[in-house]
């Protein structure tokens, strides 16, 4: 019987000839991954070098850290937290990189997700890494398990099968098709399973609508996602690291829990209400016609690459921000930033009246700007649960770019159609 592409990257991870859905075995991931934020990098270090007595790392190439939250502010505090990480990661050799960006971005620039390889991280997000057929998984506090030990212990998760034909229409793209999924399926649709992207209309996606596509999985309560790997990403991975990899792609008999076929031309504009990403809170962005917002959010490790901010600022090109609405952009790298500003997508963004802010996670999660009460915003952020972005209610919609600066040029929100007029 074939195996996945899932399970093609563990077996090598693992360094056996081949792996099912349910065994449990120890794996050695290509990169374990952190980014700094106090109360866990911390401690994982205190931990890694008090209770284990770990003075000297034999493989830091592996370990990697990246500063990317609590950016923004420029306190004494983000100093302080910033200046423990950077201690720890000097005194283990361990790789730091430090306000270049979003990590889940960065380490893709940095060519850390090669096709095949297998990334673990406290963060869920690391399986945007599935877009250059790697594996990222998020781990949570087991992380601590695979920097002490160099493995980690996993239960080899099933695969459901997405078969993706056709090609997205203008202002649609995978954030739609991610929200349509998980209104097709529920929030549990792919629980504990990886999700394999592949078919012809896979190949016709940007890598950077694959990242968001992937980044998004848990979702569906998938532990990651993974695009069979094709000549964009591999073309990608030989650009910004060489030809070191080896591609992992499904067999022909390969056995997946489920199969679902879905083609991109036939997606909608779609946006999740407030409360969480479940089933039951999708909707058409038609649906919401005359919801009223007063704060509008493109960024985020699931958006703000470049494909985004071009989707953004064809919407934005010679219109203007609705009065009483603040459009906020965060480019997800200092690299996106300066491809935008460059291409003079910024430029038009200005113009109609956005805000542009440095690269980090700080609007995400709340620690910039923090969404007020009674505002209601809509976002391409990850999350839109109560406190998220900082808001003790829950009152953020989700949608992709071309949907929020739409939203944020009509007042309400709407699809970016509704305003161009295609």
């Amino acid at each position: 019987m074939g195996a996945t592409v899932a399970e093609k990257i563990l077996a090598r991870a693992a360094g056996v000839d081949s792996v099912r859905a349910g065994d449990n075995l120890p794996v050695r991931p290509d990169y374990m991954i952190a980014y700094d934020f106090p109360g866990y990098t911390d401690v994982m270090f205190r931990q890694m070098h008090d209770d284990f007595g770990i003075r000297e790392l034999t493989e830091p190439e592996r370990y990697v850290v990246f500063i990317d939250h609590m950016l923004t502010r420029g306190d004494d505090r983000e100093q302080e937290v910033h200046q423990v990480t950077r201690d720890w990661c000097e005194f283990y050799r361990i790789a730091l990189h430090e306000a270049r960006g979003i990590g889940h971005q960065v380490m893709a620039e940095l060519g850390y997700a090669q096709p095949g390889n297998f990334l673990i991280h406290f963060d869920g997000h690391i399986s945007g890494a599935g877009a250059f057929g790697a594996l990222g998984w998020g781990v949570r506090r087991d992380l601590l398990e695979a920097w002490v030990s160099g493995e980690i212990y996993l239960d080899v998760p099933a695969s459901t099968r997405f078969e993706l034909t056709g090609e997205f229409r203008q202002g649609v793209d995978s954030r739609d098709l991610v929200h349509r999924i998980i209104g097709d399926h529920g929030a549990d649709g792919c629980a504990h399973q990886v999700m394999e992207f592949g078919g012809p209309g896979a190949r016709s996606m940007s890598i950077d609508h694959r990242q968001g596509l992937c980044g998004m999985a848990m979702f569906t309560g998938a532990v990651s996602a993974v695009f069979e790997p094709d000549d964009t990403s591999i073309g990608h991975a030989r650009h910004v690291g060489g030809d070191g990899f080896v591609a992992q792609s499904p067999d022909p008999d390969a056995e997946y829990r489920a199969v679902h076929h879905y083609d991109l031309a036939e997606i909608v504009p779609q946006v999740v209400l407030p409360g969480s990403a479940r089933s039951a809170n999708t909707r058409a962005a038609t649906d919401l016609d005359g919801t009223a917002v007063t704060k509008a959010f493109i960024g985020s490790c699931a958006s703000g690459r470049i494909e985004d901010i071009r989707a953004a600022a064809l919407v934005l090109d010679g219109r203007r921000v609705a009065p009483g609405v603040e459009l906020n952009v965060v480019p997800t790298s200092d690299a996106v930033h300066r491809q935008a500003e460059q291409e003079g997508l910024l430029d038009v963004l200005r113009t109609a009246g956005a805000q542009i802010a440095r690269s980090s996670c700080d609007f995400c999660f709340g620690y910039q700007k923090p969404l007020q009460p009674d505002e209601n915003c809509i976002s391409t952020g990850v999350l839109n649960i109560s406190g998220r972005m900082g808001s003790t209610a829950a009152n953020i919609y989700m949608g992709s770019a071309s949907t929020v600066a739409a939203s944020a040029v009509a007042g309400t929100i709407t699809a970016a159609g509704e305003v161009t007029g295609r």
